[in-house]
């Protein structure tokens, strides 16, 4: 039990140089407002699926970007609430905003990405930038952004938000599931130049507009779930292309959903495609869930409580399984509270680690019984039944 322990110590300690490493290597956005990136148009593009509880919130903050040539398209894409009303309003007070209104979706493509390809064949910018309607962007976001797109040389720039921390289950589970998808895709492999690791995040993706057109745009993707996934590997894999991920570093916030229930289907959509629909590594990711956010704990507990009990008769063993115990769980309590100020998530929330496990674990659980029984998944106003991969 004590060895267990101790070994859970190292572990922890060797991934907090594995962090400090990934911070060193320079991956924030802020880096970007230290250049002054040549001016080009920029096209932004939201595709916006009843989005009214956010939708003026993020047009207003795109509207207000430090930058001279852009466009912000909206396409509302078969909206059945408020959204429209609201865009209708914001954008007679700025021509620069303009509403598409989608009414269908050909049944060969994913609901978010034919909507996109609506909105970018409107789109006039040499940059476009694909951004979600549930996001707030700094004033400084754009301009950030198209600098480190020419500084790094990239096909495609994506974006890891900052999450709002409202709601209880993004204060409990939401950091869990974060850490989980960063664990399948590190962001300093899927940088390093010639890394086979590719990945990106669909709340926000930038392309000059010659590399969106070279791969045939969202043409390529038009059956993907997880549009962004599919576009790093099409561009690293086939095209020869560099995507980099960086943190957003306070320039862009997301709040994902407004209410469990989205947050379940939404996340475990998420790990289906990160996974590329492969049972044997979600029955892994879930294992480690449990393995990380309960067995390694209760390890270090029971060292602890049994080095307590008896270290009273001067038991050397027994005192090594208690600081061995004691340093296990603090190494895991330290640098999981680190993954999560680096996210910018409330410390203290780390006591919800093992909920926010055992939620994730469910989440996967659930995403391969509905590759086992082909279960509808409920995305974006339509139903998909996915087959598993392998």
């Amino acid at each position: 039990m004590g060895l267990s322990a101790g070994l859970n110590a190292l572990f922890w300690t060797l991934f907090a140089g594995r962090i400090a490493r990934m911070m060193a290597s320079g991956f924030s956005l802020r880096r970007g407002l230290d250049s002054t990136p040549n001016q080009r148009s920029v096209s932004i593009v939201i595709p916006a699926h009843n989005e009214d509880r956010i939708i003026r919130t993020c047009v207003q903050s795109m509207l207000s970007q430090h930058w001279d040539d852009l466009e912000v398209i909206v396409v509302a894409d078969r909206c059945t609430d408020d959204t429209e009303a609201i865009l209708h309003d914001l954008a007679s007070q700025d021509d620069r905003l303009k509403l598409i209104r989608n009414e269908s979706c050909p049944p060969q493509w994913a609901g978010k990405c034919h909507a996109v390809r609506v909105g970018a064949q409107h789109a006039k910018g040499d940059i476009l930038a694909f951004i979600d309607a549930d996001t707030k962007a700094s004033p400084d976001l754009i301009r950030a952004s198209v600098a480190e797109l020419d500084r790094r040389d990239l096909a495609m720039l994506s974006l890891l938000t900052d999450l709002t921390c409202n709601h209880w289950f993004e204060r409990t589970t939401q950091p869990v599931a974060s850490m989980a998808l960063m664990g399948l895709f590190p962001p300093d492999r899927v940088n390093r130049e010639g890394s086979g690791r590719a990945f990106a995040n669909g709340q926000f993706m930038m392309f000059s507009r010659d590399w969106y057109e070279r791969i045939d745009g969202h043409n390529a993707v038009k059956d993907d779930l997880l549009e962004d996934i599919a576009f790093a590997r099409r561009l690293v894999h086939r095209e020869g292309g560099r995507v980099n991920i960086l943190r957003s570093d306070g320039l862009l916030e997301c709040s994902m959903y407004g209410d469990f229930e989205a947050f379940r289907r939404g996340w475990m959509r998420i790990f289906l495609e990160a996974t590329n629909r492969t049972i044997k590594l979600l029955r892994k990711q879930a294992a480690r869930q449990l393995v990380v956010g309960w067995l390694l704990p209760a390890i270090c507990i029971a060292a602890i409580v049994v080095g307590v009990i008896l270290s009273r008769n001067s038991n050397v063993a027994a005192q090594v399984a208690l600081w061995c115990g004691v340093a296990g769980l603090a190494a895991q309590s330290v640098v999981i509270a680190w993954c999560y100020a680096i996210a910018k998530q409330p410390i203290w929330t780390v006591i919800f680690y093992p909920v926010g496990a055992w939620h994730v674990f469910g989440f996967m659980r659930w995403a391969i019984r509905a590759l086992r029984q082909g279960e509808a998944v409920k995305w974006g106003g339509r139903e998909y039944v996915l087959r598993p991969r392998g």
